[in-house]
């Protein structure tokens, strides 16, 4: 059955997250869009552009996305950057601190990201309850007090 709402009337509910499998799939194809850019323009030899322009998807991503979506998020970006914006490319390898950094990189901004969705939602949320509960009452439904 459709129920029929208005969408001026009340106070609006917080915006749901977008769906995990959703945002994983944005991922892997806007980190391998931008791996593919890099390595266009500036080459394979500077993976520190690519894990900025990474981070910043990653960032974008939890914008959008419930926490738990964050450390796929991260491992999908750091799969794209290990194995196409570093030599050789199409080879996975693990170096230990460069890659524990670019994975702790990529996992910290998509945590800030929704970390920051997630208190921009809650402090609008409170802004419009706090604005419903303290509107003034009309003069003329108050009660004379003589």
């Amino acid at each position: 059955m459709i129920e029929w709402v208005c969408l001026r009337q009340g106070t609006r509910p917080v915006p749901q997250p977008v769906a995990t499998p959703l945002v994983w799939a944005t991922a892997c194809v806007g980190a391998l869009t931008l791996v593919t850019v890099h390595n266009m323009l500036v080459g394979s030899d500077r993976p520190g552009l690519a894990l900025a322009a990474l981070s910043l998807l990653a960032g974008l991503l939890g914008l959008c996305a419930r926490f738990t979506a964050a450390p796929g998020t991260a491992l999908l970006c750091w799969l794209t950057l290990n194995g196409f914006a570093v030599p050789p490319a199409g080879t996975l390898t693990w170096t230990g601190h460069r890659d524990t950094f670019w994975l702790t990189c990529l996992c910290a901004a998509t945590l800030v990201g929704t970390a920051a969705a997630r208190i921009g939602h809650a402090r609008a949320a409170y802004r419009r309850l706090a604005s419903a509960v303290t509107t003034p009452a009309d003069p003329e439904d108050e009660p004379d007090m003589l």
